[in-house]
């Protein structure tokens, strides 16, 4: 890639200026703008104290050596204050990106850089009392984008769902569902969703009138995962393991855990109840372990659980949670370090809830007292990929408002159908391509010389950012940096096909223009594919208004 080509030049022109190399690396991104030409290094300003020279000057002794290098597709360098050095590219630099795009194919934008990581991502993991709520949409899209992008990285990515059913929600979960099916109110701290009276006279149609409690809340309990299991089909999302928090205490793994902690000298017993020493490990206060009654906490059963994930042979672990949890991150952290692994493990993501609108009116989201907008009533409303695309337009640590009636629209306000439509415009160019019989040749004997115009320049710069979009997303775990890269992306596209003609008289720009597209629908398509998103060939509806999104 021309990034490291040019690193690598930087590289030989400070050994040539008798210069060292900056402790950090070489400094070196894409230019903030075009008059600043294609990339800009601030080596010289990283070097300013290491060398105690002024910037400018070791700005100018670099200059001169890089010019005298002759380095491929490098056409001037230009010195900014305080000591930037801008590098200016020849057009042909952008014409091997296209090649180097259409070599790699599907495998575009992907790295070796986590190979040997074996990584278990937690997401989701509803409490199994009902059916995922709209909010909970945003952590599917999320948690399924972030293994995309690790697995782009070259990682072993293994997505898991805890099932809570070892706790007191499932005692209320039992007890509300059977008040329903015996056809009277739930507890007040109850669930008292309308699903549940739903789900109480399936129950009497499938099982008769001698149920049982338990029998009641492990029928409830089978028909939710069911449920679930089909929500997250219709958006494409698949678990590897579906892990059940009543394996861990019938296994004797919470006891064995207790006992561990217990004998590593971090238990101790106050007020009736067993503490672990959490603030020997930065904690802000010592956590309890078990109750006073017996009962084992979340805190020692997600121990266990954690535990296990290691034992299993995975070397990271990243949980998804929301942020009302934040204060028990560090508690498990703490616990971990104590069972004697890295500091740091597992790795928490929080997110912010979603608010759903819809009518200009905020729709009210609880299992409990029933006003709930659930996963599968957006996608009632909603295509899956709008569903999952507009969950990924900002960072998960933000608050995020899901109008349904914007996502619904078609029009060039809605970001999801923007790029998905720039996909398709792609595909229509070659099926009307195959309508006028021009074939595209073979890119080894296409001259890409043609290709000098500004919307295709902007084209090939952003596909060769497209692959450092993927390394940062996965790295900083934000995959709204790729929703991004494709809306941008789109939008240039879009004023490509406005500006330029691809088939043409010219037949040489015609076939250099084909085979531009060609990489830019791999470059989406990759970028779509890690979103989750499906790349669609038509789309029949917006095909009738070519100019939908050329205003």
């Amino acid at each position: 890639m021309i990034r490291d080509d040019l690193r690598t030049a930087l590289g030989r022109a400070l050994d040539r200026a008798g210069l060292p190399e900056p402790p950090g690396g070489i400094g070196l991104d894409p230019a903030r703008s075009r008059e600043h030409g294609d990339w800009a290094s601030n080596v010289a300003l990283q070097l300013n104290r290491v060398v105690g020279a002024n910037p400018l000057d070791i700005a100018e002794r670099v200059k001169d050596a890089l010019e005298a290098d002759a380095v491929p597709h490098l056409a001037k360098v230009e010195i900014a204050r305080p000591g930037f050095l801008n590098l200016f590219l020849a057009p042909t630099w952008l014409h091997d990106v296209l090649r180097t795009v259409v070599a790699a194919g599907d495998q575009y934008g992907r790295s070796t850089v986590l190979t040997g990581w074996r990584i278990n991502l937690e997401f989701v993991s509803a409490n199994p009392t009902g059916p995922l709520h709209a909010g909970g949409g945003r952590w599917v899209a999320v948690g399924d984008a972030i293994a995309n992008l690790l697995a782009a990285q070259g990682a072993e990515v293994h997505r898991e769902y805890y099932l809570n059913d070892a706790g007191a929600q499932l005692d209320k979960f039992r007890d509300s569902l059977y008040a329903r099916y015996r056809d009277v109110e739930p507890p007040e701290d109850g669930y008292h969703g309308q699903y549940l009276v739903d789900m109480a006279a399936q129950l009497h149609a499938e099982l008769g009138d001698d149920v049982t409690p338990d029998d009641a809340c492990e029928w409830g309990y089978r028909h939710v995962v069911q449920s679930l299991r089909a929500d997250l089909e219709r958006v494409g999302v698949r678990f590897d393991t579906w892990f059940s928090e009543r394996t861990l205490h019938e296994r004797g793994e919470v006891a064995d855990v207790l006992a561990q902690l217990t004998e590593k000298g971090f238990v101790y017993e106050r007020d009736g109840a067993r503490w672990l020493r959490s603030t020997d490990f930065g904690d802000q206060r010592d956590r309890v372990l078990v109750r006073s009654d017996g009962s084992t906490t979340y805190l020692c059963n997600d121990l266990a659980y954690h535990r296990d994930k290691f034992r299993r042979g995975f070397t990271h672990l990243i949980d998804i949670w929301g942020a009302d949890h934040h204060g028990q991150v560090k508690s498990l952290q703490a616990g971990m370090q104590a069972l004697g692994f890295e500091a740091g493990e597992p790795e928490i993501i929080l997110g912010q809830f979603v608010k759903v609108v819809k009518d200009g009116l905020e729709v009210r989201m609880s299992k409990r007292t029933g006003n709930i907008v659930t996963l599968a009533d957006i996608l009632d409303e909603v295509d899956p990929d709008v569903a999952r695309m507009t969950f990924l337009l900002q960072g998960i640590d933000t608050a995020q408002t899901f109008d349904l009636d914007v996502v619904t629209e078609q029009s060039r306000e809605n970001p999801v159908y923007y790029v998905q439509y720039a996909h398709a415009r792609i595909a229509s160019i070659g099926r009307r391509a195959e309508s006028a019989d021009v074939v595209r040749r073979p890119l080894a004997e296409v001259d890409l010389s043609p290709l000098v115009h500004e919307r295709e320049a902007e084209l090939l710069r952003a596909l060769a950012n497209y692959p450092d979009a993927v390394h940062e997303a996965a790295e900083v775990r934000a995959p709204q940096k790729i929703s991004t890269w494709a809306r941008d992306f789109a939008g240039v596209f879009h004023g490509f096909y406005r500006d330029c003609k691809v088939l043409s008289d010219d037949a040489e720009l015609t076939q250099a223009r084909l085979w531009l597209t060609e990489a830019c629908r791999i470059g989406l398509a990759n970028a779509l594919g890690v979103l989750g998103v499906h790349a669609p060939e038509e789309m029949t509806r917006l095909d009738r208004d070519e100019d939908v999104f050329d205003a």
